[in-house]
């Protein structure tokens, strides 16, 4: 067969094979990585008393936790009460739904080691540098409705076996493969719909490399939407191959992501309008970056 319509289920049989596989491998591994870090001990290394020690684990927290900002948040509140700084606490909120294990695998099956490791690289930096903006300016005192509570002493608790930590892995594997598998088919049919019929030459004039509006432009679009990467990053892949720079692909997908009009909505119940705001600018301004950053970098 030939045509559209060939190469639009093509597209998607192929994606959609290649995704599931990786998937199941990578996220079975980072399981068996979580299994030594119980919740107590996540929270004991996110409290370190050196300075800005606790964004850069928080950040490394979020990668392998893949969440979308809907999922993260009840954490993200747990780890206010617990008594951990709010700037941590902001650098594992962006983090999480922005970088994963599910982003990387994706990425890096569709476009290269190299642009799934600057991806990677690029969010870890905003998450720790906002979380550590966000802490220095003391923005406690527009939290609302959160008491923060003595934090627990670490449980005694037995190391599971090996088997057990298998038992984990494979549990957790089908659950989130249960939970993101939606996602990935409608974010998959929805690209290869984009690479069959999308026309070229739109995207190309108005997203195209020599379009500098087109990073903030795709910024603001992907607000109000709502996914998380693996609904979005087939919908970047298909873009990308009818002429839309990497970089505003990308930066679409982080505001999808990481500054999603649901997660304000929900986030509102325990912050003020200004601390929303300053969030939402701090994060925007790093989304942005990164997408001129690899505009750049792919020239």
């Amino acid at each position: 067969m030939s045509g559209r319509l060939a190469e639009t289920i093509n597209f998607f049989i192929y994606d959609t094979a290649k995704i599931f596989i990786l998937l199941a491998v990578i996220i079975f591994v980072v399981a068996i990585v979580r299994s030594f870090f119980p919740p107590e001990r996540s929270r004991n290394i996110l409290s370190h008393k050196k300075k800005y020690i606790g964004n850069v684990a928080a950040a490394l927290l979020g990668i392998v936790t893949p969440f979308c900002t809907c999922s993260a948040i009840p954490l993200f509140l747990g780890f206010v009460e617990a008594g951990i700084p709010l700037g941590v606490t902001f650098s594992f909120l962006i983090s999480s739904p922005m970088i994963n294990e599910v982003a990387l695998v994706m990425l890096w099956g569709m476009f290269g080691w190299k642009i799934a490791v600057i991806y990677i690289a690029s969010g870890f930096v905003i998450a720790v540098v906002s979380g550590i903006v966000l802490g220095e300016l003391k923005l406690e005192g527009l939290l609302e409705n959160i008491e923060p509570k003595k934090r627990a002493t670490d449980a005694l608790l037995s190391e599971p076996s090996w088997k057990d930590r298998f038992r984990y892995a494979r549990r957790y594997t089908v659950d989130i493969l249960r939970t993101v598998g939606p996602f990935v088919v409608i974010g998959i049919a929805i690209g290869a719909f984009i690479h069959g019929y999308a026309p070229q030459d739109f995207l190309v004039k108005y997203a195209g490399k020599g379009n500098w509006l087109a990073v903030p432009v795709a910024t603001l679009i992907g607000i109000p939407l709502y996914s998380n990467a693996a609904g979005t990053i087939p919908m970047v892949s298909a873009l990308v191959e009818k002429g839309m720079s990497i970089g505003t692909a990308l930066a679409f997908m982080m505001a999808v992501t990481g500054l999603s009009l649901p997660e304000f909505l929900i986030l509102r119940r325990v912050m003020k309008t200004r601390l929303l705001l300053i969030f939402a600018a701090i994060v925007g301004i790093g989304v942005m970056f990164t997408g001129y950053l690899f505009n750049f970098i792919a020239g």
